[in-house]
């Protein structure tokens, strides 16, 4: 299985009109935040693959559309309204939940947003993402019930603390997806947030039985 990672800057090999050339084999799209709509619309339009997305720091001005902040009831009321107003990008917005993509019965959950710096949106202090990653528990259990594990991927914006941060507090990672880690043993997790200007700086690290990989700009995750 081939899966596009995307993540906090346009690739110019995927921003192009070769990107069907390049990536057409690919069996899903997922994006670690940091973009715009518009580069996931292409995206989708143009690989027409299952696509997965959450929000980070940035190009947060379109997170109200994707949460339920309209007062509405429910989520198929969402949908119909993101439908109704053009918002859609053809993906899932996973950000603080937890599905099975049906086309390859992968388990993937989302959390999204970095760490408090400056009371911006989407912003978290460490005991507000360890409430996040408690809500998606039901979900994991079913899981693990349903399907003999917990979870397969796990995206995130923020990488996790200690394992490719950095040490100013916008950067910095947390605490609770260490704890995710052992606990649930995803066998990747996903993220961007630290930007990778030098082309040497590792992308993968491990840590217990999860695969930790910075997706910043685009990466393809091949897996077995």
């Amino acid at each position: 299985m081939k899966i596009l990672c995307v993540a906090d800057e346009k690739d110019p090999l995927v921003y192009s009109s070769h990107v069907v050339e390049r990536y057409g084999d690919v069996d899903m799209v997922i994006s670690a935040g940091d973009l715009p709509l518009k580069y996931y619309e292409f995206i989708v339009s143009s690989l027409n693959r299952p696509f997965y997305f959450i929000f980070g720091n940035h190009h947060v001005e379109d997170l109200p559309k994707f949460t339920k902040r309209f007062g509405l009831e429910d989520a198929y009321d969402l949908r119909f309204e993101r439908s109704r107003m053009g918002w859609g990008v053809g993906g899932d917005f996973i950000d603080g939940l937890a599905l099975r993509d049906p086309a390859s019965g992968l388990l993937l959950a989302g959390l999204g947003g970095s760490m408090r710096y400056n009371h911006g949106e989407h912003q978290y202090t460490e005991l507000e993402m360890y409430l996040r990653v408690f809500k998606l528990l039901p979900k994991l259990f079913y899981n693990r019930i349903r399907y003999g594990r917990y979870l397969d991927i796990l995206i995130t914006h923020a990488p996790p603390r200690g394992l490719g941060d950095r040490e100013d507090l916008c950067h910095t990672g947390f605490k609770a997806f260490l704890w995710f880690m052992r606990k649930f043993k995803p066998r990747y997790l996903l993220h961007g947030h630290i930007h990778l200007f030098d082309l040497n700086s590792p992308r993968v690290m491990h840590y217990c039985e999860t695969e930790i990989v910075n997706i910043f700009g685009s990466f393809l995750l091949e897996k077995d």
